[in-house]
């Protein structure tokens, strides 16, 4: 098997064996880094006799180092008290043994959203725990400063620390005040999934946890609207997942996708789940942001994008939850409905995002389709500038070379 076969059964097992090592151990630090530990010995020794189960080969190598770990730094502390070696405690012969790895994913979720934390901090600490996103690439989907995303979650995981917060899922009485966290850390998750299709040893398998947790949340909590808006939003898209890419790897836009591919039982699904919603009269935005994505899956049907039901809900969307990205994504939408000179007048009032990739292709995308081949062969540049993913990059590049 190859390096690239064991680093994406590493990525995948990465939320499933943090999340069970920050139950066990009650340490998000001691956690990461016995999962960092166990994965250096992976790739020395799955080379030579690959496991049946690589996430319970991670957890069971996790806990021996984080073990190894406590028990080097007691013997250090007793050697400088003079004081003799403790039996082993209940719980370490426990985590010594070899037990089935746990579940512990949707804990560990409410542990990070608690609301001792600052609410900027909840879904960041979130994403980087259990999803295991770089620092960097947490700063770009919170659009803040690098340093400034490391500082957050230090802070975070020290007021975890010493504020005692249990690492339980609290009583039902407590969820309403950590609901809003969990499903934001949930929706940016997702949009970071959805964002790099062409990272399919990473993203597809961080989809599906998306994809599994939010509708677990929405069983847990059958009468909170926006919870079916999400586990909606999300089987919206992952219907679409398997048209994303061509045959060469490039990114397909919705409209282009071969419908063919989607799959009906998610859109059935995610129709049913905004349906129960819609019920409750409690219109939010990820309940708007999942019936865009529904307007798209419509196509299987109707053959033809309802581009002007998408830019009005596009408008709603943008007074309910006003954002620059909203914002964005509201001119392409326009620029479908009402033609690209429309869209560009939208886009032209978005300040501060020139830096952002997904501006900077709509900006090109809208410009190319107005005749405007400078500035879009100048947007296209500067995207590509940006760093895109394998799949956009592939995307971007053929539309470039369409201008001439």
């Amino acid at each position: 098997m190859s390096p690239q076969w064991f680093g994406q059964q590493i990525s995948a097992a990465r939320p499933r064996v943090v999340a069970a090592l920050a139950g066990r151990l009650r340490d998000l630090d001691l956690a990461e880094d016995a999962f960092a530990d166990a994965s250096a010995a992976a790739l020395v020794a799955w080379p030579n006799q690959a496991p049946r189960d690589p996430a319970a080969w991670l957890w069971r190598a996790g806990l021996r180092k984080a073990l190894d770990a406590k028990r080097r730094s007691a013997v250090r502390e007793r050697a400088v008290l003079d004081e003799p070696a403790p039996p082993p405690t209940p719980e370490e012969a426990l985590m010594a043994a070899d037990e089935p790895i746990p579940d512990e994913r949707l804990k560990l979720i409410f542990v990070c959203c608690h609301p001792a934390l600052a609410p900027d901090s909840r879904a960041a600490l979130t994403l980087k725990v259990v999803c295991g996103l770089s620092t960097k690439r947490l700063a770009r989907a919170f659009f803040v400063a690098e340093p400034a995303m490391l500082q957050r979650i230090t802070r975070a995981k020290k007021k975890i620390a010493g504020a005692g917060v249990p690492f339980e899922v609290p009583g039902r009485q407590a969820w309403p005040e950590r609901l809003e966290a969990v499903l934001t850390t949930l929706e940016i998750a997702y949009a970071q999934a959805y964002e790099d299709a062409a990272l399919a040893g990473e993203s597809a398998g961080f989809a599906a946890e998306v994809l599994r947790l939010s509708g677990l949340l929405a069983e847990l909590t059958p009468d909170e609207p926006e919870v079916l808006g999400l586990a909606a939003l999300v089987r919206f898209a992952e219907a679409r997942r398997p048209a994303r890419l061509d045959d060469l790897g490039a990114m397909v836009p919705p409209e282009q996708q071969d419908v063919g591919l989607w799959r009906r039982d998610l859109i059935a699904e995610g129709a049913r789940l905004l349906e129960r919603a819609a019920g409750f009269a409690r219109s939010g935005p990820r309940q708007i942001l999942a019936a865009i994505h529904g307007a798209h899956c419509t196509r299987a049907e109707t053959g033809a994008t309802d581009w002007a039901a998408i830019a009005a809900l596009y408008d709603v969307l943008a007074y309910v939850r006003p954002h620059a990205a909203t914002a964005v994504n509201r001119a392409v939408a326009i620029g479908e409905a009402r033609g690209p000179e429309a869209g560009l007048a939208e886009l032209a009032n978005v300040e501060g995002m020139e830096t952002w990739l997904p501006y900077q292709a709509a900006l090109a995308a809208l410009s190319a389709r107005a005749g405007r081949k400078p500035q879009a062969a100048a947007a296209y540049a500067a995207a590509l500038a940006l760093s895109p993913a394998p799949a956009e990059r592939l995307y971007l590049e053929a539309r470039r070379r369409e201008l001439g």
